[in-house]
């Protein structure tokens, strides 16, 4: 008697190990996540104290004085990283459509396609290296041409550099969610007499959201995460931004900034504690971008 190809031997005990060792990979996951998160939590506890909840709403951020609030770097991160995202959205949109409609195939798409992998794997020093020597003469000549105090730095200046790091992560899951459209679907709209923009924009960029929308969520989580690229141009103010030309801080770039000054353990505590401030507005974003992911889709 002889085997058919499809037909495998009994294998329960690897099925059964496989599943084990998918959910353990799960598991491990959830388990490093709430490791971080508690570790973050218990060296937090003086400034959690000290503060309480009026730590989050606090102005003043003075180390002389022992007094600490996240209010400016919470509002710098978020001014930041959501005027990245309406930076980068045109762009990484128009790319998506470029490689995964018009070409899909072919050396011009293959260009395109590594080039925009490539800025994913740019260091983020270089990006503001670059930011320092070219893109920050060019605000400061704009910002003196308006009549406005030349810093050259700043909240636009970071939010530009920012938008450039992010355009790789929402360019190449729109640009796979994209050319995964059914044929037959594009087909019918033609069939009913719709040019190619209105089969983009009408049948393409409907049927896929749910997709880039989950790259443009991807995409503000790096932003709010940023670091390095962002400390170099954003200016270093622990005060309220007082307009999008003017100086700031995030929370990445302050505690980047001042944790190896930070002796007093109650300074250090407040530095830890806005990492746990950080930690849970990206969350929270990231659980309401996965509800809108989920209502926009399809099946949703």
């Amino acid at each position: 008697m002889t085997t058919r190809p499809y037909e495998r031997p009994s294998s329960g005990w690897q099925e059964s190990a496989f599943q084990k060792g998918i959910l353990l990979a799960a598991l491990a996951i959830v388990v490093l996540l709430g490791a971080v998160f508690l570790s973050l939590l218990f060296h937090s506890k003086p400034s959690i104290w000290a503060f309480g909840a009026s730590f989050v709403f606090e102005k003043t951020w003075d180390p002389v004085s022992g007094t600490f609030g996240a209010i400016p770097f919470l509002i710098g991160t978020l001014l930041t990283s959501f005027l990245a995202l309406a930076i980068c959205v045109p762009f990484a949109l128009a790319i998506s459509i470029f490689v995964g409609e018009y070409f899909r195939t072919g050396m011009l798409s293959s260009l395109v396609k590594n080039v925009t992998e490539l800025l994913a794997g740019i260091p983020s020093v270089i990006y503001g290296f670059w930011a320092l020597f070219v893109l920050v003469p060019i605000i400061r000549s704009i910002q003196m041409k308006l009549g406005i105090f030349p810093y050259g730095v700043g909240i636009l200046t970071a939010s530009i550099i920012l938008a450039v790091m992010i355009i790789p992560y929402a360019a190449s899951m729109g640009g796979e969610v994209i050319s995964l459209v059914p044929s037959d679907i594009k087909e019918a709209a033609y069939s009913l007499g719709a040019t190619r923009q209105e089969m983009i924009t009408k049948v393409i960029l409907p049927y896929s959201r749910s997709g880039i929308l989950a790259g443009i969520l991807l995409a503000l989580g790096r932003a709010l995460g940023e670091t390095m690229a962002v400390t170099m141009v954003i200016g270093n103010s622990n005060l309220l931004p007082s307009s999008l030309f003017g100086p700031g801080n995030t929370m990445a770039s302050i505690i980047a900034n001042e944790f190896t000054e930070a002796t007093a353990t109650l300074y250090l505590s407040a530095l830890i504690e806005i990492g746990v401030v950080l930690f849970l507005v990206t969350t929270v974003i990231n659980i309401i971008g996965a509800y809108v992911v989920k209502k926009t889709s399809l099946g949703g």
